[in-house]
């Protein structure tokens, strides 16, 4: 343990001894170093006292050349028991005699060494002339001391140095030992002191004062401490009591603010505060209640649910009202604090009806948004007076808490509902642009593509009209073909209309769907049939068609496409082969689209056994652009199929699942009186008398096909190729004086179009009628856009029948405005 750390009597006794130890020791060492010097001097005049002696004795040996007598003087030297070694050498430095006899010659110096006394290593070394008559110097006496001598004093002094240093450390321990508790008794009583207040945290605790000194005047100023902060901690726990009783209060405010941030609903936020009330507020009974100004009554909206068994015993359940009483209910409406410390001593209704069920103790605290009262809190406990100034604190704050999350709701509830209005209305007009950026596309291609098949129409519809001699499968080939050129011209020029209901421009017939299934297998037999067998795959198709079916009314190109778009779709989703089925029947009780009494339709359905669709893809399918087939989709056949059923007033379901296939079921309802299939129009149509006509156009094919077709009529045609050509032409048999009786002319034409020929028509001979004959014509009667100066507008392909009707109409025209001039 280091001695900072040790205990105060310990480090008190460690200094002592130390103390006591360190002097000691230095004294020692002083006395030692002393005698050491001291000692070292007494023996060097030792051995220089005893070399005069045998030196003196030695005259006589070396005056006489007696080397016995010089061994026995040096014998002599045998009682001394620290010479370790002696010589004597003559004049000439050659050795005389030696001691003792044994010692070797090469241990002793070869020659005498320089007068005087010195310590080599660990000896002695003494080295004195041999004098006679005090100035003849006879020979030099060697003498060598070892140091034992100075070695044992030297251990005796230390052994007496250990034992008086011992016996000062064993006496310095027991004074030490009695007097540091004079020092390290009262410090030691401070401590534990200490310790006890800090341990128990008590400090009431005093040190107890042993003197007047130093430390007595420490004793008292620590118990004076002591006092200071005993009453200083009293007060700050009756602080600490109220400021956690603060602190706890805001803390169930802040989880209770989270909780009911959490929710949007009503509801669910005054459930969640109840309940916090119950178990953190330990109320008996909590309701929150809503306030109806005009009935003036609560209704109770909310009841925590340790409150419910007390509720139906004060008859306040949900959806219970309560009336506004004279004294607390109608000071809460009017958005002030109630707090009834004891409602056995407030003679009113609702006190009484609260004491009643065992409740003493009373708070309604106001629900208030923009200064409006529309609700109030009720906490209520059995005990009187058991509510503290806090707690009605708290219950105002969380009123104020529920009254905004309240607002909140609302306002969310209203933003929800708004932003759900906002969303429908943006998707609408999202989808309105989309269709109508495809219309103005699809009439684009509408007039590119009538431009081509027109010849086409023309030609086919000429043929099975004239040519008597055609075989009936040729016959019905070519039929199969007019039909198809007529669904082509259907379909293009309805794409920007699918999403509209049905045009004025829209002709109704009846129609046999039956037949039509019929004819709709015949056209889609390459599709449904011929590809997939090119990958080995099979699709078996089954028709299921109802006999008797009454005829419908529709456009017999539109729900050919419709179904057409079906089998196709069908086909698609089964990828691996399976079972088509087309399917018609006639339902009785079908409910009207608008809710009229029960009326019959017809079913047309198709079924597949493909991949099915989950129920996102069945929420979605009927939205324009919405494709599941990738790059090979354009997301438009489903949304042409419902737009259909719009313009027919018919019904659509859709039954799919996931791996079970799905069924199209198209409901046409049976109009109330019988319909008949329309008798087949006369094969010439109207006839007029042989007329010259002019047809101007840009199209070379369209000009010969109309030019074949009006002279097989009997009519007199000149083409002209454009605009400008045909205003030329125009005017030139005008010059002539051999004028036009019609003028066929195309809208969209580069340089000069359509309206400027009508227009220079009608400058140069105001009573010839101008019949327009464009790719738009749907467009134009759909938007009302019939341009200036034209008498008739006629769609590509053009009809025979519609064509010749219009050449009649316009002449008849043309002779009544001559009549009349």
């Amino acid at each position: 343990m280091r001695l900072k750390d040790a205990p105060i009597q310990q480090k008190l006794m460690t200094i002592i001894l130390l103390t006591s130890g360190a002097v000691l020791l230095l004294t020692w060492v002083a006395f030692f170093a002393y005698e050491f010097l001291t000692f070292r001097q007494t023996t060097v005049r030792q051995l220089a006292t005893l070399g005069e002696v045998i030196s003196t004795n030695s005259t006589a040996a070396l005056a006489f050349d007696n080397q016995d007598d010089a061994r026995e003087v040096l014998g002599a030297l045998t009682a001394e028991r620290h010479i370790v070694a002696a010589a004597l050498y003559d004049s000439q430095g050659k050795l005389f005699a030696k001691f003792p006899a044994t010692i070797r010659v090469g241990e002793l110096p070869t020659a005498p060494e320089a007068d005087g006394q010195r310590f080599e290593r660990s000896h002695l070394v003494s080295v004195q002339p041999v004098v006679q008559g005090g100035n003849r110097r006879l020979g030099t006496l060697y003498l060598e001391s070892d140091m034992e001598a100075t070695y044992e004093r030297l251990r005796l002094y230390g052994g007496i140095a250990v034992l008086v240093i011992a016996g000062s450390f064993l006496l310095a321990y027991f004074m030490s030992r009695v007097l540091q508790r004079r020092i390290s008794g009262p410090i030691l009583a401070l401590a534990e002191t200490a310790k006890a207040v800090s341990d128990r945290q008590d400090y009431s605790v005093r040190a107890a004062k042993l003197g007047e000194d130093e430390l007595g005047l420490l004793t008292d100023a620590f118990n004076h401490m002591l006092t200071q902060i005993h009453e200083q901690n009293q007060a700050r726990q009756e602080a600490g009591i109220r400021l956690q009783a603060q602190l706890s209060r805001l803390d169930l405010l802040n989880r209770i603010t989270r909780a009911i941030g959490e929710r949007q609903d009503l509801p669910s936020i005054f459930g969640v505060i109840i309940q916090n009330l119950e178990d953190n507020l330990q109320i008996d009974f909590g309701c929150i209640c809503l306030y109806n100004p005009f009935a003036e009554v609560l209704t109770v909206t909310s009841v925590g649910v340790r409150s419910r068994p007390l509720a139906v015993r004060l008859a306040m359940s949900e959806q219970d009202r309560i009336p506004i009483d004279e004294n607390g209910l109608s000071r809460c409406v009017s958005g002030q604090l109630v707090y009834e410390p004891d409602v056995t001593e407030v003679p009113f209704a609702f006190p009484r009806q609260l004491a009643g069920g065992g409740l003493r103790s009373l708070v309604a605290a106001p629900l208030v948004v923009e200064g409006k009262v529309f609700g109030i809190l009720i906490a209520a406990r059995r005990a009187a007076h058991s509510f503290s100034s806090a707690d009605c604190e708290f219950l105002r704050q969380m009123s104020e808490h529920v009254a905004l999350a309240s607002h909140q709701a609302k306002l969310y509830g209203a933003l929800q509902q708004a932003y759900d209005d906002l969303r429908q209305t943006q998707r609408t007009v999202m989808q309105q642009e989309r269709l109508k950026a495809l219309g103005a596309m699809a009439s684009g291609i509408a007039h590119d593509i009538n431009n081509a098949i027109s010849p086409a129409a023309l030609y086919i519809e000429s043929l099975l009209e004239r040519e008597t001699g055609l075989s009936d499968r040729a016959r019905d080939r070519l039929a199969t073909i007019q039909r198809a050129i007529e669904d082509v011209a259907h379909t293009v020029s309805r794409m920007r209309e699918f999403y509209r209901q049905r045009e004025p421009e829209l002709v109704l017939a009846p129609i046999d769907l039956n037949r039509m299934v019929q004819q709709v297998i015949e056209l889609t037999r390459a599709r449904w049939r011929d590809v997939p067998q090119e990958r080995g795959i099979v699709i078996n198709l089954q028709s299921e068609l109802g006999s008797g079916l009454p005829n419908v009314m529709g456009a017999e190109g539109e729900i050919r496409d419709a179904l057409t778009n079906l089998i196709f779709n069908a086909v698609d989703a089964m990828t691996g082969g399976g079972t088509l089925t087309l399917r018609t029947r006639l339902v009785a009780g079908q409910r009207g689209r608008n809710g009229d009494d029960a009326a019959p339709a017809v079913h047309v359905e198709v079924c597949d056994t493909g991949v099915g669709m989950d129920e996102e893809t069945k929420r979605r399918c009927l939205e324009p652009f919405f494709t599941t087939k990738g790059e090979r989709g354009t997301g438009l056949g489903m949304a042409m199929v419902y737009g259909m059923t719009q313009r027919h007033s018919a019904d659509m379901a859709i039954d799919s699942a996931p791996g079970k296939g799905t069924t199209v079921r198209l409901l046409f309802p049976v109009p109330t009186s019988a319909v008949t299939s329309a008798a087949n129009p006369s094969a010439m149509g109207p006839s007029t008398q042989n007329l010259s006509i002019l047809v101007v156009d840009d199209d070379p094919l369209l000009i010969k096909s109309l030019r074949d077709i009006l002279e097989g009529d009997g009519h007199l045609v000149t083409t002209a190729a454009g605009g400008e050509a045909g205003i030329a032409a125009f005017e030139e048999a005008e010059a002539r004086g051999e004028s036009f009786a019609v003028v066929i002319t195309d809208l969209g034409m580069p340089y000069v179009d359509g309206r400027t020929v009508a227009a220079a028509v009608k400058k140069a001979s105001p009573s010839t009628p101008v019949v327009l004959l464009t790719g738009w014509g749907q467009r134009l009667l759909a938007e009302h856009d019939i341009p200036r100066h034209v008498d008739r507008l006629l769609s590509k392909p053009p009809k025979l029948n519609d064509l010749r009707m219009a050449l009649v109409e316009v002449t008849a025209g043309r002779k009544v405005a001559e009549m009349m001039q």
